[in-house]
């Protein structure tokens, strides 16, 4: 027994460690599959009920932001309500159990069935919100979950798990539909967790992203962000100052939908920043615009110090004048593009790049470039009432989303009043190596079996189909 001791190796440790989860959340799971409609609706409202509470959703805000040291309790808490609240609206509308469609024309039905056990890869930006957001979706196919979060933020998830397990119980639902791996988290339990499960999702570190696809387990990754927004002449600059600084401010930027450049045409150029300095923005002076780049970065990586963090610890950090003492998010002018200006990356913090470019043609071309050097894939977005300007950006960018006249953090990852699901993964298609492009949902944790009839035959003439190539190129 000794010598058996002696040779097992930190690998199989986490194996012996992870296969038990798994064996726990199989057998859960085995016993929710055959749940009705209503019980799977009942225990994903469970899960939102975990997190939404108000005293919970307090609870855990505050220990996220104590745990992590990013972003600001106030938002924690709209977002720990808001994103479950639209989650739930978006899960209570749709059938994933037993027959979902059926096309009679086509002699089709589809069925949908469970995946199984899927391992959840969440961020420390968000680790009460994510976990709860992947679990209602997960539990929604009738799958079970176990959760692997950042080590940064494994104490607020590890509450959020124990939260969401007492409500389960509490319904008489299986608790181990929802698990988290134990503490302390390390990348060795996370890899075993990815190999041993029937699907990983994967929101947080491109690491994380890359491991998940090569685990040998189906995998859903997705990208990172950095989202450049065009603001044309024919804006409304107040409204889209307000919207801007609204999004820019919420949770101190930790949403990977946050503006982190502003692509801003000549002729409106001054009159804009007029407008974000009304809505509490500080334009940095050259002599400022260094100082926060040198403290930001620190050996060419962003300060974790400085990170997320509220306006004020900003201010003083970067040494600003004595007015932007009192501003919400802070203006830096750009106008170059690569690993040598590093304002023209994803920031994570209460700073955002301004490029003044002479028109619509150059804007878009700038947009490119930014994506190109990261988040291509992700999202852009445009404050016009051009709609041509719009539906351009949509032809032509490498990007999922292009949203118009949002306030983006609000809008990308689902709103009421936008019709995107809500989601805190977004997919960023081939562009980002991920395998979906569009916002995670519901759908991709269900299996669907195709039940198939005969029709009458849809077999069209030769002339139907080859004639048109044979008129212009001949037989």
């Amino acid at each position: 027994m000794d010598n058996i001791m002696l040779d097992r190796t930190p690998a199989s440790a986490d194996q012996e460690a992870i296969a038990a989860l798994v064996a726990r959340a199989r057998t859960a799971q085995r016993a929710f599959a055959d749940a009705t409609q209503e019980r799977v609706d009942d225990a994903v409202a469970a899960l939102a009920w975990a997190i939404y509470e108000p005293g919970r959703a307090r609870a855990l805000a505050e220990l996220a932001v104590a745990d992590t040291g990013l972003g600001n309790v106030a938002d924690k808490i709209v977002k720990n309500q808001r994103k479950t609240f639209g989650t739930l609206r978006d899960l209570m509308r749709v059938r994933t159990v037993g027959v979902i469609e059926e096309d009679t024309a086509k002699g089709i039905v589809k069925i949908a069935k469970p995946l199984g056990v899927v391992g959840a890869v969440t961020p420390s930006t968000n680790p009460a919100a994510t976990p709860v957001n992947k679990a209602m979706m997960a539990v929604k196919g009738r799958n079970a979950i176990i959760i692997a979060p950042s080590p940064m933020g494994s104490a607020a998830t590890g509450r959020t798990v124990e939260l969401m397990r007492a409500e389960l119980a509490r319904i008489g639902a299986p608790e181990d539909l929802v698990q988290m791996i134990p503490t302390p988290i390390t990348k060795g339990l996370t890899q075993a967790l990815m190999e041993a499960v029937d699907l990983v999702v994967v929101t947080g570190s491109q690491d994380n992203v890359r491991r998940a696809y090569s685990s040998g387990t189906p995998a859903i990754g997705v990208g990172a962000g950095n989202v450049p927004v065009i603001v044309d002449e024919s804006a409304d600059l107040a409204e889209a100052a307000r919207k801007i600084g609204a999004s820019k401010t919420f949770d101190n930027s930790t949403s990977c939908s946050s503006e982190n450049a502003l692509v801003v045409l000549d002729s409106v150029y001054d009159a804009t920043i007029a407008a974000l300095e009304e809505a509490g923005a500080h334009l940095c002076t050259p002599e400022e615009r260094e100082r926060v780049q040198s403290r930001l970065w620190e050996n060419g990586k962003l300060n974790r110090k400085l990170i997320a963090k509220d306006p004020a610890i900003l201010a003083e950090a970067f040494e600003l004048a004595p007015k932007a003492r009192e501003a919400r998010f802070f203006l830096v002018e750009e106008t170059g593009v690569g690993k040598a200006h590093p304002f023209s990356g994803e920031k994570l913090s209460l700073v955002l790049a301004v490029y003044r470019v002479p028109d619509f043609d150059a804007a878009v071309d700038q947009v490119r470039k930014i994506l190109d050097h990261q988040g291509r894939g992700h999202s852009c977005g445009i404050h016009t009432r051009d709609e041509a300007h719009a539906k351009r950006l949509a032809d032509e960018l490498d990007v999922v989303r292009v949203l118009v006249n949002f306030a983006h953090t609000f809008g990308n990852g689902g709103g009421f009043d936008s019709g995107l699901n809500f989601t805190l993964s977004m997919g960023c298609g081939s562009w980002q190596k991920n395998s979906i492009s569009e916002n995670l949902s519901w759908k991709h944790f269900v299996n669907i079996t195709h039940l198939v009839r005969p029709i009458p035959e849809d077999k069209p003439s030769e002339e139907a189909l080859f004639g048109p190539f044979w008129s212009r190129h001949g037989r």
